[in-house]
C-alpha cells in the first residue's frame, strides 16, 4: 500500500534537513515520488515563505 507523508517548511535548508532526517530514520522504505512547492505571501511588510514537500513511499517493512 502506498502511503505519504508532507513536510512543511519555511525555509528550503530545514525542509531538505527534515526530509534527510526522516529517509535516514526510515531505511525501509522504497521511495516512489516527491512533490515539491514553495510558496510567499506578504503580511504587512514581511514576506513569509512555505516550502513543502510530500513524500510516497512504501514501507517495505511493513
Amino acid at each position: 500500500m502506498l502511503q505519504v507523508k508532507v513536510f512543511d517548511e519555511a525555509h528550503e535548508d530545514d525542509l531538505s534537513e527534515a526530509i534527510n532526517t526522516y529517509l535516514g530514520d526510515h531505511p525501509d522504505i522504497e521511495l516512489f515520488d516527491i512533490k515539491y512547492a514553495a510558496a510567499i505571501g506578504v503580511d504587512k511588510e514581511e514576506q513569509l515563505y512555505c516550502f513543502s514537500a510530500m513524500l510516497i513511499y512504501r514501507d517495505k517493512a511493513a
